[in-house]
């Protein structure tokens, strides 16, 4: 029986094929690639400027900086997401000011986020986890009312949407990631959406050492930019990617029903948790359930490594940020946000990906269900 990691990326050989000719034609870097990238993006996020970049965590820090955001400053996030959320703010010299996930959604919950505001409070920097958009509506009236800017950390909501509108297509500053476990890939990368066309050079000019060139070979630096450049050979991989996308987030869809339909009883049986079943909203970037390892009898380890024993890959998405050692430090502890900190210790990713097949669920689903029913052996 193979491996069954819990992600793969999926590139087909028309994909492969491309990539040969872009290290063929000499031209590596950013150049035409990322601008056909950059403007097939463009045309699925209605026609908004779109800047691509190499990460991410890069977009980010961009985004940050055209806030204008820095030391004394606050900015309003989630503690359960990928780390990246909460570091970039502490680069910026600004202080992440965490706020507890709604159990159900296991996003940030909008009914906290106005009792944490404080004057120094610049942005708003909300998560989609697993693809599942926080509601829109309620984010830009809460940000409305108190003039803040929204940075939307969607960087796991590509092709997801928000009451039939692309995630993207609205709203202020969208940060979208292209990492190899994303809905699509280019390898490594992320891309910016803006809103403000006068904020399109600004995010340029830190995406490339805030370099300014003239026709006549002059040049000029106005702002510490970065290095952020996308490449010729991951935006490549990025079109091949695009074209697949909806095919991409079909599969996934389709995966995720086989997975709550196999899986259904689990949550009132052995007090696992579901993710939400929204098929409306969310692109299914990962199939997420929570375990009471404590009630169980046994612990995240041993399950991942009794899942690995029957060569199923499990992955761990997210640990609660505020507990790491780094934000410790800031005065966070234990207790600070109990909803984030029992979904963070009991949460397990299952295997799915677009490649995966109806029977890799089912043996997912059976092993899931003997681990549970039986318990491990140590």
């Amino acid at each position: 029986m193979s491996f069954l990691p819990f992600t793969a990326p999926s590139i087909d050989e028309e994909t492969i094929s491309a990539v040969t000719a872009v290290l063929r034609s000499g031209w590596l870097t950013s150049g035409p690639q990322v601008q056909a990238f950059e403007a097939a993006l463009s045309a699925c996020f209605g026609g908004r400027p779109v800047r691509a970049f190499n990460s991410g965590t890069a977009t980010l820090e961009v985004a940050l900086a055209l806030c204008g955001i820095g030391p004394g400053d606050e900015v309003v996030t989630t503690p359960l997401s990928w780390v990246a959320t909460a570091n970039v703010i502490l680069r910026a010299g600004a202080r992440p000011v965490f706020v507890d996930v709604d159990p159900l959604t296991r996003n940030i919950d909008l009914d906290r986020i106005e009792a944490a505001l404080t004057p120094r409070t610049r942005a708003l920097m909300p998560v989609d986890l697993a693809g599942l958009p926080v509601d829109r509506d309620r984010l830009y009236a809460i940000a409305g009312r108190h003039n803040l800017r929204v940075i939307e950390d969607a960087a796991q909501s590509m092709g997801a949407n928000w009451r039939g509108r692309p995630i993207g297509s609205f709203g202020d500053l969208v940060s979208i990631s292209f990492h190899a476990n994303k809905n699509m890939t280019t390898g490594e990368g992320g891309c910016l959406v803006l809103d403000d066309a006068g904020e399109v050079a600004l995010a340029e000019q830190h995406r490339l050492q805030g370099v300014l060139r003239d026709t006549e070979g002059g040049m000029d630096v106005v702002v510490p930019g970065g290095k952020f450049n996308l490449t010729d050979l991951a935006a490549c991989i990025g079109l091949g990617q695009l074209k697949r996308l909806e095919a991409f987030n079909a599969r996934r869809k389709d995966l995720a029903r086989r997975y709550l339909d196999r899986l259904a009883g689990i949550d009132t049986a052995f007090g696992c948790g579901l993710p939400p079943a929204d098929f409306a909203h969310g692109n299914w970037h990962m199939f997420q359930i929570t375990l009471p390892f404590a009630q169980l009898g046994f612990s995240r380890g041993d399950f991942i490594r009794a899942m690995r024993a029957r060569d199923i890959g499990v992955g761990v998405h997210y640990p609660a940020i505020h507990l790491f050692s780094a934000y410790r430090r800031l005065g966070f502890g234990d207790g600070d946000f109990p909803h984030a900190e029992r979904i963070g210790g009991e949460t397990v990713t299952l295997p799915l990906f677009p490649a995966m097949r109806d029977e890799d669920v089912d043996r997912v689903c059976r092993a899931v269900r003997d681990l549970l029913e039986q318990g491990i052996k140590k």
